[in-house]
């Protein structure tokens, strides 16, 4: 089996879990050396307090066919996203990927509730998970990754450009927090083009995360019953597609033609080939448009 990425650096920031863990199993399935960070440890949860752990995600990268390298970091914490840079350039002397991926704010969201109703303190913490991350993470990480053409940044949000600029996302800071993302793509591509380097904003569509299956009382093997909470679940996609989705960008030569935009898993599928692990290629935000949107009845026939 090719791997394209052999012998490239990424490192995939915001890994324990959901897009972010599978972008680092795909990347590493690829050939690639992934540093995975994330606050969740053996050592000790962050405020989530979930099981997932960094050091799981180093796990599955390595038995993928890569080399997975756990760091457990807060990346709201300059000094140690410095020292994380400064070890890969120690180790590696390159970095060829670096995907944004930072959340972690589920808790803090009040969903259905204007402004004036939210408190200040969640949400603006929201925003510091959600934006300052990636800024910081960027800052320290781009001087290595721009040190030779090529290279690629991708800020994984929720929703396209297109989708965003049209739809509340049902809570002032949650939308202005995906809204953000697809910017700071666009912002850092102007100012990576001069050095022959790449940064795009990519979504997944109705991603089945860890938090997302315990919503809908499911599990992977039985994830098409949720369609009974919601119908439109019939249309979700695992973790991996969205991996698989910056692996193709990453192995792609001509991936400076996506400079700045908004891609979405679906929509690259189709122009890549990859699929998801059930050998589909669900295209969500086409659902979306012509199925949601209209008020059609849920049907994934002919979206994947």
């Amino acid at each position: 089996m090719t791997k394209p990425l052999t012998g490239k650096v990424a490192l995939v920031a915001g890994a324990t879990r959901g897009a972010g863990r599978q972008i680092a199993v795909q990347l590493g399935a690829a050939g690639a050396t992934v540093y995975a960070t994330g606050r969740s440890s053996r050592a000790g949860r962050s405020e989530l307090d979930r099981p997932e752990t960094i050091e799981e995600t180093a796990e599955l990268v390595t038995a993928a066919g890569g080399e997975g390298i756990a760091v457990r970091v807060d990346h709201l914490v300059p000094e140690q996203v410095r020292d994380l840079v400064a070890r890969i350039d120690a180790e590696r002397g390159r970095l060829d990927v670096l995907v944004n991926d930072i959340w972690g704010a589920e808790p803090l969201i009040t969903w259905e509730k204007p402004v004036w109703q939210q408190p200040l303190d969640a949400g603006f913490r929201t925003l510091r998970l959600a934006i300052d991350t990636h800024i910081i993470t960027s800052h320290f990480a781009l001087p290595l990754l721009t040190r030779q053409p090529g290279g690629l940044v991708v800020e994984i949000g929720d929703g396209t450009k297109a989708y965003n600029d049209e739809n509340y996302r049902l809570s002032l800071f949650y939308d202005l927090a995906k809204v953000s993302v697809n910017r700071l793509a666009f912002s850092q591509a102007h100012e990576l083009e001069p050095y022959g380097c790449t940064a795009v904003a990519l979504t997944p569509g109705w991603l089945r995360s860890e938090l997302m299956l315990e919503i809908f009382e499911v599990t992977e093997e039985n994830w098409r019953e949720g369609a009974a909470k919601d119908p439109h679940f019939v249309m979700s996609e695992t973790p991996a597609f969205v991996g698989r989705a910056v692996a193709a960008l990453a192995a792609d030569p001509d991936r400076a033609r996506w400079n700045g935009q908004s891609l979405d898993a679906g929509g690259l599928a189709q122009i890549y080939g990859f699929t998801d692990l059930d050998g589909t290629r669900p295209h969500f935000f086409r659902y979306h448009e012509e199925v949601i949107k209209p008020g059609r009845p849920a049907d994934d026939t002919g979206y994947r």
